[in-house]
């Protein structure tokens, strides 16, 4: 597997943590709103999961700059095998070219 799938696997765990976190938020809520819990708490608890996708958010950042990051240096990569290609069979045109002179 190739870092840069290695990156879009880790971005896409993540953002399947925050859906989740966002699903805790809700049934927060309604537990809210079922008298189970007060309102205090529900406030301290959904801080605590802000700041959690907060977080999750971030190294998402991170890992989508990395991904660009990893994805523009294969391109260069890319392009350095493109232009050695190019160069080898110049090269080899010389060389027939001059094998055909001195044959004449």
């Amino acid at each position: 597997m190739s870092f840069a799938k290695r990156l879009e696997k880790n971005i896409e765990k993540k953002e399947k943590q925050i859906e989740k976190e966002k699903m805790k938020i809700t049934s927060l809520g309604e537990k809210l709103s079922n008298n189970k819990i007060t309102r205090a708490k529900f406030n301290i608890e959904k801080k605590k999961i802000e700041q959690k996708i907060r977080t999750l958010d971030s190294r998402i950042r991170i890992l989508q700059g990395a991904l660009t990051k990893e994805k523009r240096h294969q391109e260069e990569l890319a392009e350095e095998k493109e232009k050695k290609k190019e160069e080898k069979m110049k090269k080899k045109e010389k060389k027939k070219s001059k094998k055909k002179k001195e044959e004449k």
